[in-house]
C-alpha cells in the first residue's frame, strides 16, 4: 500500500440513497455523487447500523453496535472510556480532526479527534444546562401526536441556522486541507453536514432546481396504510404523519431534493481543493450519511423506521490509482464495515474487537466470499420494544419483540409491499433469517438495559427542571 493515505470521511445526515442521480432517480441532481461512482466505488446495498442520528453516529464512532455501547437514544452519551476510530488512527500518527456535527451528547465533544473545527449544532440542541434531554420513554408507549409533523408544512425556500452551520463547515474543512501543515503527517478529516436533514428549508436557487408540478410523490398502493405493519402505524401516529395536501408533499420533497443538490456542490469544493493541493492522488475518501429519510414514502416522515428509505444510506469509496472506478457492489454491508475498513487503511487496530468486516478487499474486487449481510437495530422513540433488521442476500427481516416479523424479497419487491412473513413457502427463509439475527442479538436481555437506562437518565432530566 505504501504510504499511508490520508482519509475524507464526508457525512451527511438523513440522506436516503434513492434520491439521487448517482442511485438512479431521474430528478434529483447529484453530480459530484456521480463523479464518485466514476472515479470509485458505490455500494447499492448499505445500511446504517440504528436509523437514528446519535445511535448510528455512535456506532460509526466506535466500530461496534449500539446495544454493546449503550447508544440507544438521542440523549444517550458515549463513555468517554470507549475507543473510537478517531483514537486508533491518532495512536498510529495520523491527525485526526472534526469539522461538523457528530451528536456527541454530554461533556466529551471530541472522543478522539484533536480538534472541533467548526459547530456542531444538533449537540447543541440535545443537552440544557449541561443536562441530556430528549431520552426515550417507552413507559409512555407511542402516544398519538398532538398535531401534525410541522416540518412538511415549513418546507420552501429561505435560509436556516441548519444551512449557516453546514457553510461553516465547508469553510473549515477547506482551510484545514488547504494549510501547508497537511503535509507533515497523515491525516483524516470528519467533515460531517446536518443537509439534508430537516428543516427542509434551502437556498432560493437550489429549490427553483425543482419546480413543484415536477416532483414526484410517494407511491402508496390503494389499502397499503390500512394493513401496514402495526409497528409502522404506532410509528406515523406518534411521529404525526398525516394525509398531508399535495401540494405541502410536493413543495417538502422539493425542499428535500434541493438540500441533497446544496450538499452535492460541497463535495465537488471538497475534491477541487484536494486537486489544487495536490493531496488526491493519496486520499481515500468516504462519502456516506447517518440513515435516510422516509420522504412521505409508507405514509412516514423522517427516519426511525426499518424501511429502505429509513435505514439504508450511501457509501461510495474512492481511490485513485487504488481502488478502480465506475464499480458498482450489490452485496449488503453497513457502516461498522467500512469503519474496519478506515483502521486497516490507517494501519491502526483496536483493543476491543469490532463488528464490522474490512471493505477493503471488497472494493478492490479481491473478495470472492463476501459475507453480503447487514445486522441495524432501533431501541429509541416511536417503537415500545426492540426492533431488530437482518439483510441477508436478496432477503430482509425485520424483527418487532413480541410481534410478528416482516419479511421481504428486495430484488423483487424494492418498495417493501409484500409481507412474506405469513407464507407457508417462505417459513424456511423466515425460520433461518431469525436464527441468525438471534444467534447474536438478544432483544429481551437489551429490552432490560433500555428500560433501566431510560429510567436513570430520564431522573436526572427531572431532577434538573
Amino acid at each position: 500500500m505504501g504510504q499511508r493515505p490520508n482519509i475524507l470521511l464526508i457525512m451527511t445526515d438523513e440522506h436516503a440513497p434513492m434520491y439521487s442521480s448517482a442511485y438512479g432517480h431521474p430528478l434529483v441532481q447529484s453530480p459530484n455523487m456521480d463523479r464518485l461512482a466514476g472515479e470509485g466505488v458505490t455500494f447499492d446495498a448499505a445500511y446504517c447500523n440504528s436509523p437514528l442520528c446519535l445511535p448510528s453516529r455512535m456506532s460509526f464512532m466506535t466500530g461496534r453496535y449500539i446495544h454493546k455501547i449503550r447508544a440507544f437514544d438521542n440523549a444517550s452519551p458515549l463513555p468517554s472510556d470507549i475507543p473510537t476510530w478517531a483514537h486508533m488512527l491518532r495512536a498510529v500518527g495520523y491527525d485526526v480532526v472534526l469539522s461538523g456535527k457528530q451528536h456527541f451528547c454530554g461533556l466529551d465533544q471530541l472522543h478522539g479527534f484533536r480538534a472541533q473545527l467548526a459547530r456542531d449544532l444538533h449537540a447543541e440542541l440535545w443537552t440544557k444546562n449541561g443536562v441530556l434531554k430528549g431520552t426515550a420513554d417507552w413507559g409512555k408507549g407511542t402516544p398519538v401526536a398532538a398535531r401534525p409533523w410541522g416540518g412538511v408544512a415549513e418546507a420552501g425556500p429561505g435560509m436556516t441556522t441548519e444551512i449557516e452551520v453546514d457553510d461553516l463547515v465547508e469553510a473549515r474543512a477547506l482551510e484545514y486541507l488547504r494549510d501547508p501543515a497537511r503535509k507533515d503527517q497523515p491525516w483524516a478529516l470528519n467533515a460531517s453536514f446536518i443537509a439534508p436533514h430537516f428543516p427542509l428549508v434551502v437556498p432560493e436557487r437550489f429549490f427553483n432546481l425543482y419546480p413543484l408540478d415536477e416532483i414526484d410523490l410517494p407511491e402508496i398502493p390503494q389499502g397499503h396504510l390500512e394493513n401496514q405493519h402495526p409497528v409502522h402505524q404506532r410509528m406515523r401516529a406518534m411521529f404525526g404523519a398525516v394525509d398531508f395536501p399535495e401540494e405541502q408533499v410536493r413543495r417538502a420533497r422539493a425542499g428535500y431534493y434541493g438540500l441533497i443538490t446544496y450538499f452535492d456542490e460541497k463535495i465537488g469544493r471538497l475534491l477541487q481543493v484536494l486537486e489544487e493541493t495536490g493531496q488526491r492522488d493519496n486520499t481515500v475518501i468516504v462519502h456516506f450519511s447517518d440513515h435516510g429519510e422516509m420522504n412521505g414514502e409508507h405514509g412516514m416522515w423522517r427516519k426511525s423506521s426499518m424501511y429502505e428509505a429509513s435505514v439504508r444510506v450511501p457509501l461510495q469509496i474512492s481511490w485513485p490509482g487504488e481502488i478502480a472506478g465506475g464499480r458498482r457492489v450489490a452485496q449488503a454491508v453497513s457502516l461498522v464495515d467500512m469503519v474496519a475498513m478506515v483502521v486497516e487503511l490507517a494501519g491502526a487496530e483496536s483493543v476491543a474487537p469490532l463488528d464490522g468486516d474490512s471493505l477493503l478487499r471488497l472494493v478492490r474486487g479481491e473478495e470472492a466470499d463476501w459475507k453480503d449481510e447487514a445486522f441495524s437495530e432501533y431501541l429509541a422513540h416511536g417503537v415500545q420494544r426492540p426492533v431488530g433488521m437482518l439483510r441477508k442476500g436478496r432477503y430482509k427481516l425485520n424483527y418487532n419483540l413480541g410481534e410478528a416479523p416482516e419479511l421481504y424479497d428486495i430484488e423483487v419487491d424494492p418498495n417493501e409491499f409484500v409481507d412474506l412473513a405469513g407464507s407457508a413457502e417462505y417459513a424456511p427463509t423466515l425460520a433461518a433469517m431469525q436464527a441468525r439475527l438471534l444467534a447474536e442479538w438478544d432483544p429481551l436481555a437489551i429490552e432490560e438495559q433500555v428500560l433501566r437506562s431510560q429510567r436513570e437518565r430520564l431522573l436526572i432530566e427531572r431532577a434538573a427542571l
